[in-house]
């Protein structure tokens, strides 16, 4: 079944979303906030349960709008002392002077408190807030922006069925992913149109405008370890090299707290970032047309939606290589390759990088994504010389479907125990 261009548009715009800093602890913010506002006021205490998954990407990561802090327990506490909920992952955006001192002062007092929830979805985060003798709760699972229970009280507000979603709007829009195929992808990518889709090509233009713009603060700025102002250094620059420093600095200034939004994608900004940048910047070196480069975009955020239905939005399996396997397909594009030779170059990039670890959100995100572009470039540069790793080569299956699905296995199954061995390492090292 081949799915209708209303179907590619209510997967964008599920997908690439607008978030302000990293996706879990602005999560976490937006938890916090939605309590908040059931409070009516700023409360006493704040008890934080999470997922390990959830503790794992908010741990290491600053917080924007917060001073340069890292952690939970500020993110709960900023947001609920100034965050806005309806603004989404957006919640950190209007944060003010005062309150941002006000949270720091309730974790710094100890009224904010966070602990592991086991048993849980990968991705779950549960706010408590008290104040004298009122109580609020909120919480998410399934997906960042997805409240499946709100609470005042003993009195509940409402409350999903499942901690999965509401049956009927993600289990539709699931059935549509689980159609995704890279065929069907080009085939669509290849008759967009921006007049003929004007949502989508908004949606484009967004992801284009916002992540390009922190990119360039990146490069700019003295952010995180300027792994993308590292590469830019080299007085031998190539434009290889260009693309892979551009992309890297996008996530050098998230990964320590730039207020500044990006376009995410599967719920993470720095695949986001890994999808989109790379083809913005060759477009510029190559001079494509808008709606060339459109479609570019267009067809590696649908591939990397495709690779993450198998893996899941949290595991030990890091990110920013199924993205640059998405990108290594959108630079093939906008190169003009054949449908053959973009899926070759997807596949050659799944054979060489998958199995690096997600070990939480930080700055070192910047040197992995700097690695996964360099080995898109390559992937492409191998597709163009008719050099594809073949069937049975370690994880690559018959085709490049068959990969992708293997892909997900291993995230799913190969790393699940990879996954609490990490989240252990990490907690003993405070």
């Amino acid at each position: 079944m081949t799915l209708s261009s209303e179907d590619y548009l209510k997967i964008l715009k599920s997908e690439l979303l607008l978030a302000l800093g990293c996706t879990e602890p602005t999560a976490i913010a937006l938890c916090a906030a939605k309590a908040r506002e059931i409070l009516g006021c700023v409360p006493q205490t704040i008890e934080v349960f999470c997922s390990g998954n959830v503790i794992k990407n908010a741990f290491s990561v600053t917080v924007p709008n917060s001073n340069g802090k890292k952690g939970i327990d500020i993110a709960a506490a900023l947001g609920a002392c100034g965050g806005d909920a309806k603004r989404g992952l957006e919640v950190l955006e209007t944060v003010q002077t005062n309150q941002i001192e006000a949270a720091q002062k309730m974790v710094d007092d100890g009224f904010v408190s966070v602990q592991l929830s086991e048993g849980v979805d990968n991705l779950y985060i549960r706010c408590l807030l008290k104040a004298q003798d009122e109580s609020a709760e909120a919480i998410i699972a399934g997906h960042h922006t997805h409240f499946v229970l709100l609470k005042r009280n003993d009195s509940i507000l409402f409350s999903a069925e499942t901690f999965n979603e509401d049956k009927t709007d993600e289990d539709a829009l699931d059935s549509i992913k689980s159609q995704l195929n890279v065929k069907d992808i080009y085939d669509f990518a290849l008759r967009f149109d921006p007049v003929e889709f004007p949502e989508i090509n908004q949606t484009l233009e967004q992801q284009v405008s916002y992540n390009s713009r922190i990119a360039e603060e990146g490069i700019q700025g003295a952010w995180g370890q300027q792994v993308g102002r590292t590469i830019l250094k080299n007085p031998q620059l190539t434009d290889a090299e260009e693309i892979t420093a551009y992309t890297a600095s996008g996530s050098d200034a998230r990964m320590s707290g730039c207020a500044m939004p990006v376009v995410i994608v599967s719920g993470s900004g720095n695949q986001g970032m890994t999808v989109s940048n790379p083809i913005i910047r060759l477009a510029k070196q190559l001079g494509s047309s808008e709606k060339k480069r459109n479609q570019a975009l267009l067809f590696a955020s649908l591939v990397a939606i495709h690779e993450k239905f198998y893996i899941g939005d949290l595991s030990a399996y890091c990110g920013a290589i199924t993205a640059g396997a998405a990108a290594a397909g959108g630079m093939a594009f906008l190169r003009g390759f054949s449908l053959d030779k973009i899926e070759q170059a997807i596949l050659n990039t799944l054979a060489v990088s998958s199995g690096i670890i997600c070990d939480g959100a930080k700055p070192s995100c910047a040197a992995k994504i700097a690695m996964a572009v360099s080995n898109a470039q390559l992937a492409v540069n191998m597709a163009q010389n008719e050099q594809v790793f073949q069937p049975g080569d370690g994880i690559i299956g018959a085709d490049l479907e068959e990969t992708i699905r293997n892909i997900g296995r291993l995230a799913r199954q190969g790393m699940a125990e990879t996954d609490r061995v990490i989240l252990k390492i990490m907690l003993n090292s405070v």
